[in-house]
């Protein structure tokens, strides 16, 4: 079963167990979907790698708006975003700690040849690819600056 059928099946749950959360969030990423797939230049045919990115960018979304809701003294409305947010996580793989992804992304500086903070565009492409969906782009990001400086 592909990612979008799964998500397809989760709406159905969602909304025979009138779980409104649940059902906004996977209703979200099916409206992703059909976005990418109805888009000019985008393929008709959709990844499981294209959901994942797709997802990764509402959850990202999700949480931004949470900080700001918190900010604003929303907390109600934080919540309903964080659980959101939740929910479409159980659709990505496991995420690496920050300790797992300085592993890989030494791995991937000694694979590439970097030496210093001038190589950066080298090597954040090669560990962008390699840990694509694995972790979020500013925590590889951070590392990669950390190591080459």
């Amino acid at each position: 079963m592909t990612l979008e059928q799964q998500i397809q099946e989760s709406i159905k749950e969602a909304m025979k167990a009138k779980d409104t959360v649940a059902m906004n969030a996977t209703r979200a990423i099916k409206g992703e979907i059909l976005l990418f797939k109805t888009s000019e230049g985008g393929s008709r045919e959709v990844t499981d790698g294209d959901i994942l990115k797709m997802i990764q960018k509402l959850v990202k979304q999700r949480k931004e708006a949470a900080e700001q809701y918190v900010a604003a003294g929303r907390k109600e409305l934080a919540d309903n975003e964080l659980a959101e947010a939740a929910i479409m996580e159980k659709y990505l793989p496991k995420q690496l700690s920050t300790q797992e992804v300085r592993a890989r992304i030494q791995e991937i500086i000694a694979q590439v040849g970097a030496s210093s903070i001038k190589d950066m565009g080298k090597v954040m492409g090669v560990a962008n690819k390699a840990l694509a969906g694995l972790s979020d782009g500013r925590t590889i990001s951070t590392v990669v600056k950390e190591l080459l400086s």
